[in-house]
């Protein structure tokens, strides 16, 4: 259709789609305190991305992660989430919020008052994006990828929830496929 000057509009939240915006932003969080806490303080962000199918955090780091840490840092992610602790949001001054150990990012310039979101208490950042409600709201936490992208900068490219539970079916499927060919073949050479 087409708008025109004085046309009434009347504009309406898509409620599903927000919600897994939310899960995957909060999940963003949550996964760069897991990094710093597994690969140390030089772990930094260098951008992200967040849509409702997906969530892709870019972060400094000089070598690939083993699958053990990505494994750790679903861990710490899923445990997080599963303490299903209320997250919350307060306004406060930009020295306060340093003080109170609220990670900046890409070192934005910042007014006076700053937003400062708590997903879970192992995270605080100054933020003004869209969280949920409770770190459960995140339901569940899956890598599907991480790489290289630039000399000492990596990228996870992860999904969350109901998206995050289909994809781990999959990769069930697949191994359950691969292990009947695999039995297969035993058994094809069994019997020559």
């Amino acid at each position: 259709g087409s708008v025109s000057v004085h046309d009434t509009l009347s504009a309406q939240v898509d409620g599903e789609r927000r919600q897994k915006i939310r899960a995957n932003h909060s999940a963003t969080h949550l996964l760069h305190t897991a990094l710093k806490v597994l690969l140390g303080d030089t772990v930094n962000q260098k951008g992200s991305i967040v849509t409702p199918d997906f969530l892709r955090f870019d972060f400094s780091h000089f070598s690939p992660m083993t699958q053990e840490q990505v494994d750790r840092v679903e861990d710490l992610v899923n445990g997080w989430v599963r303490d299903n602790q209320a997250a919350q949001t307060k306004l406060m001054g930009l020295a306060e919020a340093k003080a109170a150990g609220a990670v900046a990012l890409f070192g934005e310039k910042y007014g006076d008052r700053v937003r400062v979101v708590t997903v879970h208490e192992q995270s605080t950042e100054l933020c003004g994006g869209t969280h949920v409600s409770r770190s459960g709201d995140i339901g569940y936490f899956r890598v599907q990828q991480e790489s290289s992208i630039a000399s000492g900068v990596r990228r996870i490219v992860a999904i969350t929830g109901a998206a995050a539970a289909h994809y781990a079916r999959g990769q069930e499927r697949v191994l359950v496929a691969a292990s009947a060919l695999q039995t297969g073949c035993r058994d094809e050479a069994a019997s020559s």
